[in-house]
């Protein structure tokens, strides 16, 4: 017996929104991606534009769409043609003839000796034979059935381009069909002048739509809704009749005088096409469209290839996003989904989530000036990705990527932790055999063997460094970092010694310091936006000076000075607080440094030098001296200076 609650499931298309089961958006992804753009100069702005632009591995970004929409435009173009219509009437036209000379041949009288001759005689221009043709006497019942299609072809054309599926509904179409259309056409154009005087009401409205709704697909809730529909299709017949050649907007003109038979169609037409334009001045009556290929569209399916070609452009304006106020907002998402599907349409909404997200989450901030740059949330998610790519080439191998640096070598803090991959900290050996012997006691009576040790039980005694570090990371900001593709990596590294102290090293002191013709303290988020300028200058002296400032505010810390640098000091500062510049390395500024370097080293400074490139006389300087106040000197790869330092600092750390 079939159960009474039985009940059928129908499963669609989830259209309602975005797809609900899709991934959330990867932010720690774009805002990688949108910190590595902000550290080579560009602005937070324009670099979230950037990556919404370009977007992802996996999500298409705005130019990809655009690009597959300006093909779409091209191939519309470049593959079809407007001469669809006019083979068609020219070859009924041709058939026409044909048959009514086999009869004229089987007839012997005088009179069809007359029409032979008219009949070959008919002008080249097929317009101009089909208006001759017009008032001629058919004797064949099929020439004439063939002639006749040609004005219901060119009124059923003619319809299509204005009215959807026109077309196919006016085939076959009766003397009252026909007469049904007028007085639709004299209708709706008495509604649309009453309109653009701004006397029209609702009433008139419902009362068109009730006796004329069946032409309206689209399904206009107001006369605004119906203007809007009726005015881009007949603009788009405008455009079409535009691009058309100069004699086939000839034979046109011709040929629509005898549409249905009479003129009066077109005159109509004529009519609903002038109150549209003046109801809707703004759209592109006056544009043009240059088809050069071999598939012939008629009058309908033209109008509709440039009403495709008109979205098309649209959409890629707004895709470019290049004009004033441009939004995500702005783009048309049914347009989008017409012309390149729903993917197209996810990959727009999920760019609009990004932005969205980025927006919301609390990634920027403006500056009192007004402009825009990452939030300390931001830079926190920056930091700690930069940190884990820097941490990885520490660890030098592969697999889990996070690294606990706190603690190294220091204090337990009386708590423990379950062991991870990659702790160094020693074993809490009590609560391991704990862990084994609760979870040997969960598994149950009956197994042999006694109690078994698991990774699982395994647990580290949590440690920490009790020892403050006032720490200064000196970094070279003169052109030259940018000329040889430095920048980037100091900015990097700068950001993951920062993320390392601020989560991992909470008591050390960081300071950072920028130098180049002269030297200024900066937050790392201000160095992550700094842009390169074209400055000559290293001026390690001042550099130094602002060090010992920071110093001097923690005389219990053990001090770190970590210098980045690819240049000889080649400026100083002198007695009136000016920077003095000049190339070669003059013997003041040498001797002016080397001075402030001697006071950072009495005060008990661990002292690191990293040289960046293969200047000899860099190389010769540093080495002196590095030796005369027994710090060090690195001399990384390019792509290595980040784990250098951090290495450096958490080896200073090791005591």
């Amino acid at each position: 017996m079939a159960d009474k609650n039985f009940h059928r499931s129908r499963y669609r298309p989830y259209v309602d929104g975005p797809d609900p089961l899709a991934p959330p958006v990867d932010l720690r992804e774009a805002l990688s991606e949108i910190g590595e753009d902000v550290m080579s100069g560009v602005s937070p702005q324009r670099a979230l534009r950037e990556l919404l632009r370009r977007g992802s591995q996996n999500m298409r970004g705005l130019d990809q769409l655009r690009e597959q929409i300006n093909r779409r435009r091209n191939q519309l173009l470049r593959e079809r043609n407007l001469d669809g219509t006019f083979a068609e009437i020219r070859e009924l036209l041709d058939q026409a003839v044909l048959e009514e000379r086999k009869q004229l041949a089987r007839d012997l009288d005088d009179d069809a000796r007359f029409a032979e001759m008219q009949i070959s005689n008919l002008p080249p221009s097929t317009a101009q034979a089909v208006e001759e043709l017009a008032s001629y006497d058919w004797r064949s019942q099929q020439a004439r059935a063939d002639y006749d299609k040609i004005k219901d072809l060119l009124g059923r054309e003619l319809l299509d381009q204005r009215f959807a599926g026109m077309k196919q509904a006016m085939e076959g179409a009766t003397e009252q069909d026909r007469q049904q259309i007028s007085e639709m056409l004299a209708d709706l154009n008495e509604l649309l002048a009453a309109h653009n005087r701004g006397e029209d009401t609702t009433e008139q409205f419902d009362e068109f739509m009730e006796r004329h709704g069946d032409h309206f697909p689209e399904n206009p809730q107001t006369t605004e809704e119906l203007i809007d529909s009726l005015a881009q299709r007949s603009a788009a017949a405008q455009q079409f009749y535009n691009s058309l050649s100069t004699e086939q907007r000839a034979e046109l003109d011709q040929l629509a005088q005898q549409a249905f038979g009479s003129p009066e169609l077109m005159n109509q037409l004529s009519q609903m096409d002038s109150l549209l334009r003046d109801a809707r001045p703004g759209l592109d009556w006056d544009d043009a469209q240059s088809f050069s290929g071999d598939r012939p569209m008629g009058f309908g399916e033209g109008a509709a290839a440039i009403r495709d070609i008109s979205e098309l452009e649209a959409l890629s304006e707004q895709l470019s996003q290049q004009y004033a106020g441009a939004e995500l907002a702005d783009l048309d998402l049914d347009a989008l989904e017409r012309q390149l599907g729903p993917e197209a349409v996810a990959d727009a909404r999920t760019l609009a989530d990004l932005e969205k997200a980025l927006s919301e989450q609390g990634f920027f901030e403006k500056t009192p000036d007004g402009e825009l740059r990452l939030s300390p949330k931001a830079m926190r998610q920056l930091g700690q990705a930069i940190f884990s790519d820097v941490a990885q080439q520490l660890s030098g191998r592969s697999g889990d990527r996070r690294t606990r640096q706190t603690g190294l070598l220091g204090e337990p803090t009386g708590a423990s932790r379950e062991w991870e991959f990659g702790d160094t900290d020693p074993w809490d050996t009590t609560r391991t055999i704990t862990n084994a012997l609760v979870r040997t006691a969960s598994d149950g009576p009956g197994r042999a063997g006694g109690v078994r040790l698991d990774v699982r039980d395994v647990e580290v005694i949590d440690t920490e460094a009790r020892t403050q570090a006032a720490v200064v990371l000196l970094v070279d900001t003169s052109f030259s970092m940018e000329m040889e593709g430095r920048w980037t990596p100091m900015k990097r590294t700068a950001i993951a010694l920062n993320h390392l102290i601020s989560t991992r090293f909470r008591t050390d002191e960081l300071h950072l310091i920028a130098f180049g013709r002269y030297a200024r303290s900066i937050d790392v988020a201000e160095l992550t936006g700094l842009s390169p300028r074209m400055e000559q200058g290293t001026n390690l002296h001042h550099a130094l000076l602002l060090a010992q400032r920071h110093l001097r505010r923690f005389p219990n810390a053990q001090p770190v000075v970590l210098i980045v640098t690819d240049g000889e000091p080649t400026a100083h500062l002198d007695p009136s607080g000016e920077p003095f510049f000049f190339y070669p390395p003059h013997p003041q500024t040498i001797a002016l440094t080397v001075r402030e370097l001697d006071h950072v080293a009495r005060m008990g400074s661990q002292i690191t030098i990293f040289r960046l490139g293969e200047d000899l006389g860099l190389a010769e300087f540093i080495d002196h001296i590095a030796r005369r106040v027994g710090g060090r000197v690195v001399a990384p790869d390019i792509d290595g200076l980040g784990a250098a330092v951090v290495g450096d600092y958490l080896r200073s750390r090791k005591g």
